[in-house]
């Protein structure tokens, strides 16, 4: 169980991008990053396109807390990291959404080093 309440997991799933900021240690945000995410049944999901060296995906994983702003919502967050055995479904869900946006732009969140920057995305 995701912990998403349906209409929220449905509209972050239909948003095209999202806003993501994670906190600082002294618990303010930092400013927000626009990002694509995709849902897996009731769970969400980012990667970052430009691997886990990109500084918006480190702070995130490493505070593990953040807001993300979708489709009119805004919702305190967590970020994990997933288990291995969603990463497939992950990236067909990158295909099925964006991959009209052509192959360049969509491998950055399909490649080898895009699933090594998958998080989860729950509500906290």
């Amino acid at each position: 169980m995701s912990g998403w309440p349906a209409g929220d997991v449905a509209a972050i799933g239909r948003a095209d991008e999202i806003q993501v900021a994670s906190l600082r240690p002294d618990g303010t945000l930092r400013p927000y990053v626009t990002i694509w995410a995709v849902r897996v049944g009731d769970d969400v999901y980012v990667r970052s396109a430009h691997g886990a060296e990109n500084p918006w995906f480190r702070r995130a994983a490493s505070s593990g807390q953040g807001r993300i702003r979708a489709r009119g919502l805004e919702r305190d967050v967590q970020f994990s990291t997933p288990g291995p055995g969603v990463a497939d479904a992950v990236t067909a869900a990158y295909h099925a959404k964006y991959d009209r946006y052509g192959p360049a732009i969509v491998g950055g969140v399909v490649s080898p080093e895009a699933l090594r920057s998958t998080l989860r995305v729950t509500p906290r």
